[in-house]
């Protein structure tokens, strides 16, 4: 048989700590309609997929019909785009091996590609932003957690096991702050929002100056930075150590991969100069000689909501297709 029609929508998904973003993308990167509701909400992850089922389907209703739909792609944190699961994430509600594409294509009858939230970065970066053009780069999202992924030769790098990507969970400081992944001493109980609330902490304590953000009603990642710009000197120390860390680590990852360009991105990276100038800084003055200069280090321009809806369309678009609608 042959088939005149094509269907021009997908599903995109971005599943976060605090939300659940889905909404409708058409084949142009177009969001032709959006939903969010609270993911931790629904510790049960039967509940919160016959939730998100709902909104997904409350979305095609109100915008395109079903038969326009091709497929869902699916962007979580510890997302396996190779078993379609969420991997033991140390931070969502859900503990174990999560089979979510499977959960939702016996639900909607449709094709579900489910990766890694980084993932989906790289390819929202690669299709839509900064990283457009570049065939061999990274990003390294940084927000209550720290992840990267890493484009080599225009396609995206899972790894042999599909867990490429957790730069985060590489050791920075031996025997150090404890992480939830079990260990000890990862980069991103150093450099991730939480992280630098701890590395908050610790400068007040070591230092009896007058400081703002002694007088902060909740100290987050984003109110030390806006210490920063009013001057906060306690406040600059903070971005400065976080900067140093993060640029060692990065000046390690650059050794090992030679990319054209390292893109930070999520809500950390929001802190601008406060953490660029010390990351630069620490970059070059730990990078491999042969490719210093050679490196750009970039903040993604994007609104990062929406790259990581398109990134999981981008996904969606990839899918094998399938559907029970057709």
């Amino acid at each position: 048989m042959i088939r005149t029609e094509t269907k021009n929508m997908v599903i995109g998904i971005d599943i976060s700590l605090g939300e659940t973003t889905c909404a409708v993308v058409d084949i142009r990167g177009n969001i032709i309609a959006m939903s969010k509701f609270n993911t931790c909400e629904y510790s049960d992850v039967n509940k919160y997929a016959s939730v998100l089922c709902n909104e997904i389907m409350k979305l095609i209703d109100g915008s395109c019909g079903i038969e326009n739909i091709r497929s869902v792609g699916i962007s979580a944190p510890s997302g396996n785009l190779l078993t379609g699961c969420i991997e033991n994430s140390p931070n969502l509600p859900w503990k174990g091996s999560i089979p979510l594409a499977a959960m939702l294509r016996d639900r909607l009858g449709l094709a579900v590609a489910l990766g890694n939230d980084t993932h989906a970065v790289i390819l929202g970066e690669y299709t839509f932003g900064c990283g457009h053009g570049m065939k061999n780069f990274g990003i390294v999202a940084i927000g209550n957690g720290l992840g990267n992924a890493l484009f080599t030769r225009g396609k995206l790098y899972h790894g042999n096991n599909g867990f490429a990507g957790e730069l985060g969970h590489i050791c920075a400081v031996d025997n150090g702050r404890q992480c939830n992944c079990g260990r000890k001493g990862c980069l991103e109980r150093y450099v991730a929002g939480p992280g630098i609330v701890l590395t908050a902490r610790e400068v007040l304590e070591e230092n009896d100056a007058p400081s703002l953000m002694r007088d902060l009603d909740q100290m987050t990642a984003q109110a030390i930075a806006e210490c920063c710009d009013r001057g906060d000197e306690l406040a600059i120390e903070v971005y400065r150590r976080t900067g140093y860390i993060l640029g060692i680590a990065l000046a390690n990852y650059a050794a090992i991969v030679d990319p054209e360009a390292l893109i930070l991105s999520g809500g950390v990276s929001r802190a601008g100069k406060w953490l660029l100038e010390p990351t630069l800084k620490s970059f070059g003055e730990h990078v491999f000689p042969n490719i210093h200069g050679r490196v750009k280090l970039l903040i993604s321009s994007m609104n990062h909501r929406e790259r990581d809806i398109l990134g999981a369309s981008v996904m969606a678009w990839g899918v094998k297709e399938y559907s029970l609608f057709k």
